[in-house]
């Protein structure tokens, strides 16, 4: 009998040890858990900063190059990468987080994300990995197939959806939200924005049975709350002069002597007597060594992005192109940068209305997204103020070139209202514009003879490394074996 029980308190003993050792082996710098109100901060810094940058402002003809070739300005590029998929490992653990404390917030907003990834990443590739991505932990599935096209925007359309269901029945703050303070139905106006986003993306698809474009569309405008004027509306990161939280192109050595304005843009911008170019770049050295004033529209001028560079860093030396706005770089707050804001909605259901998917005012959604961008940079943009009043927006928007009203056809008007959206981007929404010119053909970008905009860029060479078979399916599908190319046309603007 003494010999079981000193054997039940060895095994007793034995086991309190493992359990001892266990928690002793966890290292505390390495949790295994986390409210998802921490991955949600995280997750939201990354996504409103993502696809920004001066990439696409070379391939969007807003900036030239002088000390080199810029392989963007002059349509030269080759691979992309798939990095957003290491951003998208957060969201998917924030939703693992999330279903573990039961909170249906995160899973809803970690919805929005996946889409808004999503969308840019089949934008920037075609077919993509979506409905088997991101399983290489759970289901050690490390080699996943590629989904067409159509179905990865199906998928982010569903998303979205159920994104603004799941937060209907929110009540109370989302910890952890630096966007909204934890304000649901601000959330909800933002996915269903970018709902619309998505589907005037799918123009070209208008009529495709599946999808329903049109018929979304409306059940959107109809039915779900969107974007209004109140302030702090807009899906927008606000940064600090605090370490860490500062804009991201402070104190960048980007823009260094090389970096030049683009005559395309500045002459789109004058040509509209647009003040928003006064505070987008500075005036050429001989206009201001002759003193001229910031508001003259003939003291700003740029370089040919179809030239070569070193002809636009000749005319560069003799103090004849504008340079990007000392501000940017200066200033350590600046405006925010804005994922998708009441601007570009009301852009995209003036493109809506002219294209007679709803019926509405075009004039009106147009004129409201014209005054949304003046008053942005009126609020964020300090010592431009006077530049961007009610009164001089309606001046503005009077003009014969501004005035929606005067164009004539279809085709005109959608150029106008795709200009209007061009025009507000310059250091924001990354990619935007130049997916609305591969869609609509607006604006035209200068680029050299011979050289056409590419579709697309090339598949990572890591996907050939390691999921050689369903890469290789995934281009044979779409453009035929071996055609990973750049001019190669993508699904959406078929």
């Amino acid at each position: 009998m003494k010999k079981l029980i000193y054997s039940l308190l060895a095994g007793v003993l034995l086991i309190s040890s493992c359990k001892d050792q266990d928690f002793m082996n966890i290292d505390p710098n390495k949790p295994t858990q986390a409210h998802p109100q921490l991955l949600l901060t995280k997750v939201e810094w990354n996504a409103f900063r993502a696809f920004g940058g001066t990439s696409p402002l070379y391939a969007n003809r807003m900036l030239v190059q002088t000390d080199g070739e810029s392989e963007g300005q002059y349509f030269k590029w080759g691979r992309g990468d798939f990095s957003p998929y290491a951003n998208l490992r957060d969201v998917t653990k924030m939703v693992e987080e999330a279903k573990r404390i039961n909170d249906n917030s995160y899973v809803a907003l970690a919805k929005f994300f996946r889409a808004y990834y999503f969308y840019n990443l089949t934008l920037t590739f075609g077919d993509i990995p979506y409905s088997q991505a991101l399983m290489g932990e759970s289901g050690q599935d490390y080699a996943p197939v590629y989904d067409t096209q159509k179905m990865v925007f199906a998928g982010i359309l569903r998303e979205l959806d159920e994104a603004n269901t799941m937060l209907k029945g929110v009540n109370g703050s989302i910890a952890g939200d630096i966007i909204y303070k934890g304000d649901a139905a601000k959330w909800r106006r933002l996915i269903n924005a970018f709902r619309l986003k998505v589907l005037i993306t799918l123009s070209k698809k208008e009529n495709d049975t599946d999808l329903k474009v049109k018929e979304a569309f409306t059940q959107v405008m109809q039915n779900e709350l969107l974007l209004g004027t109140e302030a702090g509306g807009d899906g927008q990161l606000v940064f600090l002069d605090q370490e860490g939280n500062r804009y991201p192109e402070f104190n960048s050595s980007g823009f260094g002597s090389g970096m030049f304005m683009s005559a395309t843009f500045i002459e789109q911008l004058q040509a509209r007597k647009d003040p928003r170019l006064f505070l987008y770049c500075t005036q050429t050295k001989i206009a201001k060594e002759a003193g001229k004033a910031i508001d003259d529209f003939s003291s700003y001028e740029g370089g040919d992005p179809a030239a070569p560079y070193a002809e636009t860093s000749i005319k560069a030396a003799a103090g004849k192109v504008s340079k990007v706005n000392d501000r940017f770089p200066s200033d350590p707050v600046n405006e925010p940068l804005v994922l998708m804001g009441y601007a570009e909605q009301e852009l995209i259901i003036a493109e809506a209305i002219v294209r007679n998917w709803i019926s509405g005012d075009a004039n009106l959604h147009y004129k409201n997204g014209v005054k949304a961008s003046f008053k942005f940079y009126q609020n964020y943009v300090k010592g431009y103020t006077a530049f961007f009043t009610e009164e001089k927006a309606n001046e503005y928007l009077a003009l014969p070139i501004n005035d929606l009203a005067l164009s004539a056809t279809t085709e005109q008007k959608i150029e106008q209202i795709v200009n209007q959206k061009y025009l507000r981007t310059f250091f924001q929404s990354g990619w935007s514009a130049f997916y609305d010119q591969l869609r609509t053909g607006y604006p035209e970008f200068r680029r050299p003879q011979g050289v056409a905009v590419p579709f697309r860029w090339i598949y990572p060479q890591t996907e050939y490394d390691n999921n050689r078979a369903n890469v290789s399916k995934a281009i044979e599908n779409q453009f035929g074996a071996g055609n990973d190319k750049i001019n190669q046309q993508v699904w959406w603007v078929k």
